[in-house]
């Protein structure tokens, strides 16, 4: 039988109108959690509401965040603060491709799921796919910087934790530092020791400045998604040093899988509803479990 504990904690899921985010909320709220389901659309956010109330789930509700909006970042605290006193759980889910896409030349090329996760299928994709300096940046904005901004915003709520914060947040296999062809970059990112949120920064803006001289391949950037990639091990090495400043949390990362979404152009294999299961049971991590991670799916990976 769960504890009492259990069926109090609070939970925050950004980007959780669709996709793994709504089965993140759904699943939270399954385990007698109260969720706090975000989306940076009104409209999409209430209709997720909606969904939720009609299967049952009374104890979600939904408030507007644009994790690239301070304003809303603001207010979502003070909503947090004024209606619960604390948080316990935040995930950071909310995502974004960096990439224009000609999704029906995509889905024409059929590529199979191999080629896919091994990066193969970048040669086969530059026809239908760029990374353009705004899709960059907008992903750098929303994935990072979004991610970090939030989650610093909610730090003292979640501080107020009755049992020890979980924090986790959403991250991708791109993300792997073997990607990366640059060893300099790779290094640098790996030694978390020396790695600071200014070097990681730092490090973002110069592949900003390598996409709009057209410099990635010359300068070892990774080539399949990679504003998405870069962004996401930026992600993952945050996690590290936020594991670091913060030991009484429970702070990881994790690839979900390779999942069926709007963020995969629906070319991967797993359901939302699967994909959900690895960022909820770190969510509901028991005492004592791992901090500073990465996982792939359910399992402890190398960054």
């Amino acid at each position: 039988m769960a504890s009492k504990d259990e069926y109090e904690r609070i939970a925050v899921v950004t980007g959780a109108n669709k996709g793994i985010g709504f089965q993140i909320a759904t699943q939270l709220a399954a385990a007698k959690g109260t969720v706090v389901l975000t989306a940076r659309d009104e409209g999409r956010g209430l209709e997720a509401i909606s969904k939720l109330h009609k299967l049952g789930f009374s104890n979600v509700v939904f408030y507007k965040v644009d994790v690239t909006n301070i304003n809303n970042i603001i207010s979502l605290v003070g909503f947090i603060k004024e209606k619960f006193g604390r948080l316990d759980i935040l995930v950071n889910n909310a995502g974004t491709t960096g990439m224009e896409v000609d999704e029906e030349g995509l889905r024409a090329l059929n590529i199979d799921q191999a080629t896919w996760i091994s990066g193969k299928a970048a040669n086969l994709v530059k026809d239908v796919m760029q990374t353009t300096y705004e899709k960059a940046e907008e992903c750098f904005n929303t994935n990072y910087y979004g991610t970090k901004i939030l989650t610093e915003a909610l730090l003292p709520l979640l501080n107020l934790s009755t049992h020890r914060a979980r924090i986790v947040n959403v991250s991708s296999l791109r993300g792997e530092l073997w990607r990366i062809p640059n060893e300099k970059i790779r290094n640098e990112f790996l030694s978390i020791e020396s790695l600071t949120e200014q070097r990681i920064h730092e490090l973002l803006q110069s592949f900003l400045q390598d996409v709009k001289q057209n410099r990635l391949i010359e300068n070892g950037w990774p080539l399949m998604l990679p504003a998405y990639g870069i962004s996401k091990t930026a992600v993952n090495a945050y996690t590290r040093l936020l594991a670091k400043k913060h030991p009484t949390m429970y702070i990881n990362c994790v690839h979900p899988g390779y999942v069926d979404t709007d963020l995969s152009w629906h070319t991967g294999p797993m359901s939302p509803e699967d994909g959900a299961k690895a960022p909820v049971r770190l969510a509901l991590l028991p005492d004592g479990g791992p901090t500073g991670c990465y996982f792939d799916q359910m399992n402890v990976a190398s960054f």
